[in-house]
């Protein structure tokens, strides 16, 4: 399946635009028609590079369209009519584009969780899955409701761990600026005044070094540019690999204390995920497989797709889990609990529950640890500095008032 863009005019003469996954351009054009749309342009979309980044509709879109569908469908509406009033009332276009496909596919006979399938960079298979259990089910509603929570707690999740990165990053960028100035032009200029004054040999040990610092800072930094803009490529390219990714998500669980906010994280992903999946009707196969995919973690995802394996062999899930070594023994030992119980799902959503209160307290221990950190990192980098430029000058002073 391929994705062509295309340009229609409705029946109004109004001009739209386009994009749709489809296996090629008759399909799009067929699409469009049922849709009333008299189509003008379709071409396949280049793989060329480009700038767009990801599928244009945000974890807000995702929820609120969830929220409303499901109060439609339990209202007795027809999911067509639903997708009707959806599409016409989002403000992304992007977002109202899909659904609208999505309706022409549903009235063209497909079920409402294949046509979702069709546009996988917005309906993920853990959303497609739920749909169709859903669907198979006859709780379509209730399930629409439950992935309406779930995708909030997703996204608070997310937002979590960006403000965790967000504020260390943002205080790194500040500190190399800073460190940049200085080098390059402060330091520069006390160093022209001190030769005015007299020799290089009479400056102080401490100043002596900064100075020498700022001189080669000056003199290769194109080099350290090269170097800079070499060593990112090479590690993002070294990332795109699988031993290279596994290197990195194994390196960062093994932090001392990012590793344990990021394995808060994937513990808190991981039962919430498979709560809800399991809650919903979709076999604990099908479900570790999802769980797994959406890990966010290689070392996680290994760990998960290894239970999944023990589970089809006949074992039960706590053990396993115990042996990957990834997930804490008190999350094992629940696990373990609610297997017995015949209360899996009731148990996972118990334990995300804690772990997401966890990460909270975690987020902000380590923001809190990270800033006292780093401040104390920038300060003593600037107050050497300092030093270093005014001994001189406090130097020359005493030796003036001496005479």
């Amino acid at each position: 399946m391929a994705e062509f863009v295309w340009e229609a005019r409705a029946r109004t003469g109004e001009l739209r635009k386009g994009s749709m996954e489809a296996d090629d351009a008759d399909a799009v054009n067929n699409r469009l028609r049922s849709q009333q749309l008299t189509p003008t342009k379709v071409k396949k979309k280049s793989k060329g590079f480009n700038f767009s980044i990801g599928s244009g509709v945000s974890a807000k879109d995702l929820v609120t369209f969830t929220r409303l569908f499901a109060t439609m469908i339990d209202a007795g509406l027809p999911i067509v009519q639903c997708l009707e009033i959806l599409q016409g009332q989002t403000d992304n276009k992007s977002f109202a584009t899909v659904l609208r496909d999505v309706k022409a596919n549903v009235e063209q006979g497909s079920t409402f969780s294949d046509s979702l399938r069709k546009h996988p960079k917005v309906f993920d298979a853990l959303y497609v899955n739920l749909v169709q259990a859903g669907e198979v089910g006859g709780i379509l509603d209730t399930i629409l409701n439950r992935l309406a929570v779930y995708n909030e707690k997703a996204a608070k999740l997310r937002r979590q761990v960006r403000g965790a990165m967000v504020y260390p990053s943002a205080v790194l960028v500040i500190f190399v600026a800073v460190l940049g100035v200085l080098l390059g032009w402060v330091i520069p200029s006390f160093k022209t005044i001190f030769k005015d004054l007299g020799s290089k040999d009479d400056l102080p040990a401490l100043t002596n070094i900064v100075i020498n610092v700022s001189e080669v800072f000056v003199g290769y930094l194109p080099l350290f540019v090269l170097g800079g803009v070499g060593a990112i490529v090479l590690g993002i390219t070294a990332y795109r690999r699988p031993r290279g990714k596994r290197f990195a998500h194994k390196f960062i669980l093994a932090m001392p204390i990012v590793g344990i906010v990021m394995k808060k994280i994937a513990v808190a992903r991981f039962t919430r995920t498979l709560g809800t999946l399991l809650a919903s009707g979709v076999p604990i196969l099908d479900a570790l497989e999802i769980v797994a995919k959406t890990a966010g973690n290689v070392i996680i995802e290994e760990g998960i797709m290894y239970t999944r394996q023990k589970i089809s062999e006949g074992k039960n899930m706590a053990s396993p889990l115990m042996e990957t070594n990834v997930f804490p023994p008190m999350v094992v030992q629940m696990v373990g609990v609610g297997e017995q119980t015949g209360a899996l799902d009731a148990m996972l959503n118990k334990i995300a529950d804690f772990y997401e209160e966890e990460v909270d307290v975690a987020v902000a221990s380590l923001t809190s640890l990270i800033e006292p950190i780093m401040m104390v990192g920038i300060g003593g980098t600037v107050g050497v500095v300092l030093i270093a430029m005014y001994l001189p000058i406090f130097s020359i002073a005493g030796k003036i008032k001496a005479d």
